[in-house]
């Protein structure tokens, strides 16, 4: 029971919560194009822990995805090589580019020789990112999506 329950939420592409924010904070960075939130801002208004936020930010900046000053003035902006970012490598670089399930380690499956949802899953992940590695960051935030992110986590009045 405990392999087919592992294997099948592995099968569903469940994207971590880092590469989620990641994505998230992009777009946002993106369709605000001159505006400069600063991490507890974002933090803030996509509902997240600050240093959640803070640990996105500093792998996206190690990147150059985006950049991130200090301050009176700073707050974060989206590099070009942010906007132009492929979709599917900022998902890998979160995600990382292993199988998605593991079939070795501590408890080994027992089908791990025999076995063919391993290859199935392999290739519905590769499929999965080769829908994705087209796209650019700038890609997602045309209409109507954009107008859509401007509205997000926005009180009245703000």
């Amino acid at each position: 029971m405990h392999i087919i329950r592992a294997c099948l939420y592995a099968a569903g592409m469940r994207l971590l919560r880092s590469t989620d924010l990641a994505l998230r904070l992009l777009m946002r960075l993106a369709v605000t194009e001159g505006a400069t939130p600063t991490t507890r801002e974002v933090a803030a208004d996509m509902d997240v822990p600050y240093t959640h936020a803070a640990k996105v930010v500093a792998e996206l900046q190690h990147q150059g995805l985006l950049d991130a000053r200090r301050g009176r003035g700073g707050g974060l902006t989206l590099t070009e090589k942010g906007r132009t970012a492929s979709v599917g490598a900022v998902v890998r670089s979160f995600e990382g580019t292993g199988d998605v399930v593991e079939c070795e380690g501590d408890n080994p499956c027992p089908l791990n020789s025999a076995c063919r949802l391993r290859g199935a899953l392999r290739r519905a992940q590769e499929a999965f990112y080769a829908t994705l590695d087209p796209l650019t960051i700038g890609d997602m935030v045309t209409a109507p999506t954009g107008p859509l992110l401007l509205q997000i986590g926005r009180g009245p009045g703000s």
